[in-house]
């Protein structure tokens, strides 16, 4: 069928697996109990991510939290380091699913590419633990490698916080937390991918990416009613807090996605708040690409994409 003028732009390979998508039969995420989201949520990531791939360094870990211990893993394309910065990377999935398994191919690419160790963080989820366990735990996290523990085995100079989705709003709300009250070493950069920053309002976004997209307004209720989290608070939509003074960000976004207006926004808030900001938008594709890179090739060139904007940010980072 030819494309009409006013139809979003969908690339071919997303196409070709949104089509795959739509037509696989049984319950959708927001129609299964919370274990059973998560079963087939962690059974996609052999389908649609490419492997993990060898590094030097992946090592499970325990972070001390004020609710319990915090499951991490580190990535590492080296076994010993220098003194330099850490990527601390929150995984996506509604603040329901998701887990250490499922981003580890990311979470090694990103250590390939920008050559630092990667602290994968397994926070706790809901509904089990409401919000605001999730930004409690993250931030423990974050406070705990700033002050380079032993257990950790480098020596860090400053925090990368990234995440995507979920995971994006958790780095920005992270970053804030730190700004506000410092840990041993600052943030020196943010990068949140596809990023929910406001659930105060419903964006133009949310209705004209509802249905078919992956990410769908049903299953936004779905992890918004499991996660109870405070909407007008900055701990979940950090877009209405003062963003003035927050680390340089590379903020990126998927033209496909019910959320990508709060993306947008963001960066443009970072902006006019005087904070250096790359804002880079995978234009046809949808929420979810940096752990569909298998099932959606043309992902990759948007991670990539992405990351070396991160790598220049985080060497110009004073």
């Amino acid at each position: 069928m030819e494309r009409r003028v006013t139809d979003p732009y969908v690339r071919p390979d997303v196409a070709g697996f949104l089509a795959f998508l739509n037509s696989v039969p049984g319950p959708k995420v927001h129609e299964l109990a919370p274990p059973a989201a998560r079963a087939t949520y962690a059974a996609m990531k052999d389908i649609a991510d490419p492997p993990v791939g060898d590094l030097a360094t992946i090592t499970d870990l325990t972070i001390p939290g004020a609710a319990g211990d915090i499951p991490a893993r580190l990535f590492d394309t080296a076994a010993t380091r220098a003194a330099g910065p850490l990527v601390v990377f929150f995984h996506g999935g509604g603040f329901v699913i998701g887990d250490l398994d499922t981003h580890a191919s990311f979470c090694a690419e990103v250590s390939r590419t920008l050559d630092l160790p990667v602290l994968a963080v397994d926070y706790r989820l809901a509904p089990e633990h409401r919000w605001p366990a999730a930004p409690d735990d993250c931030e423990a996290a974050a406070r705990w490698a700033a002050a380079s523990p032993a257990s950790l085995g480098r020596t860090v100079t400053g925090i990368v916080v990234c995440g995507d989705s979920a995971g994006g709003n958790l780095a920005i709300v992270t970053a804030m937390a730190l700004r506000d009250a410092p840990a041993a070493v600052p943030v020196i950069a943010q990068l949140p991918f596809y990023p929910a920053t406001d659930t105060s309002r419903e964006y133009p976004s949310y209705s004209q990416f509802a249905d078919g997209f992956l990410l769908t307004r049903d299953s936004m209720e779905w992890f918004n009613a499991a996660y109870q989290a405070e909407a007008e608070h900055i701990r979940t939509s950090p877009l209405k807090g003062d963003l003035a003074g927050m680390p340089p960000a590379v903020v990126v976004t998927a033209s496909l996605d019910p959320i990508r207006d709060q993306g947008r926004a963001y960066a443009a808030a970072l902006a006019q708040a005087g904070v250096p900001v790359v804002f880079r938008e995978a234009v046809g594709n949808i929420h979810g690409f940096i752990t569909l890179r298998k099932a959606i090739p043309s992902s990759a060139e948007d991670v990539a994409g992405a990351l070396a904007a991160a790598k220049t940010l985080i060497a110009e980072a004073p």
